[in-house]
């Protein structure tokens, strides 16, 4: 493989929010209040109203030519490649060609193939998120995290369940259903074994402020990347999610310091301290520093 064939690393969020691409007065208010936005070409667009969408898209693309910055935060959701929507895929590969986008979410992604056809269609420097939210995305998470294209996974729970044949992906309490729980966890690891980021679903319940808190801030601390989600007024609970503590910062950065006093395992603050640990106040810190560089 010759350097410069393939995508730089995923490096966006924490906040990532969807637009459908039908709704182009909303572009602007979703990239000026979220970290990155997804606009979306798939599900948020009926059948019948994707051609018109993929012309806001195209033309929206083209103001972006020369804010580098702004086109950078923008992913697109493209069809699924399978054979139901197929020709849905080609149309929207067709009108993104060339339009200089950095960041293609392929819905369903199911296979390696799938794939495939977006870099052949795109070109090997745009970098492709496949979603995995199919029976086959979820146990083929791993094949997919492995291609040189794919930059990140997201994992999505709803068709995930429609397509198990079950009508829900959470408890009463708002909690996930152990096979919404496997898939989030396989999902995460895929990435991770392959040095990709991870996407955290969405929060579908807009008025459960607190359940969003705390799925958000489960998130951060399992390693995801970023979150998810479809409100804007979700936009700010994640990224206190993913900002640390004062307390916690603190605490970091302290054990941090004491590290090069030591050679090997050491006390710090009535605790045992070894490498693990060490790793998880440097992530605080590096999230820490993050969210300080947003928002400087």
């Amino acid at each position: 493989m010759t350097i410069g064939s393939t995508p730089p690393p995923f490096t966006l969020g924490p906040s990532i929010l969807f637009c459908p691409a039908d709704r182009p007065e909303r572009y602007a208010k979703a990239a000026d209040r979220a970290d990155a936005v997804i606009v979306d070409l798939e599900d948020a667009v009926a059948p019948a109203d994707k051609p018109a969408a993929r012309g806001h898209l195209v033309r929206h693309l083209a103001t972006l030519a020369e804010d580098a910055a702004l086109l950078e935060r923008t992913i697109v959701r493209v069809n699924p490649a399978g054979d139901a929507t197929r020709a849905e895929l080609d149309a929207d590969l067709q009108v993104l060609a060339g339009t200089g986008v950095r960041h293609v979410m392929l819905a369903k992604a199911e296979s390696a193939d799938d794939v495939d056809k977006v870099v052949r269609a795109l070109g090997p420097r745009v970098g492709i998120i496949g979603l995995c939210e199919t029976p086959a995305g979820i146990t083929r998470a791993d094949q997919l995290a492995a291609h040189p294209s794919v930059t990140a996974l997201m994992w999505g729970a709803e068709d995930l369940v429609a397509a198990l044949g079950g009508s829900s992906s959470r408890h009463s309490t708002g909690t996930y259903r152990d096979v919404a729980r496997t898939a989030r966890s396989l999902v995460l690891l895929a990435a991770a074994t392959h040095g990709t980021a991870a996407i955290d679903s969405i929060y579908a319940d807009l008025t459960d402020l607190d359940g969003l808190s705390a799925e958000a801030e489960d998130a951060a601390a399992s390693g995801f990347a970023a979150k998810a989600c479809v409100h804007p007024s979700h936009v700010a609970p994640i990224r206190a999610a993913y900002t640390p503590t004062d307390a916690e910062l603190e605490h970091a950065r302290a054990l941090l310091a004491e590290v090069p006093q030591h050679t090997g395992a050491f006390r710090f603050r009535g605790a045992m301290v070894d490498a693990p640990l060490i790793r998880h106040a440097e992530r605080v810190v590096q999230r820490a520093e993050r969210t300080e560089g947003e928002t400087s």
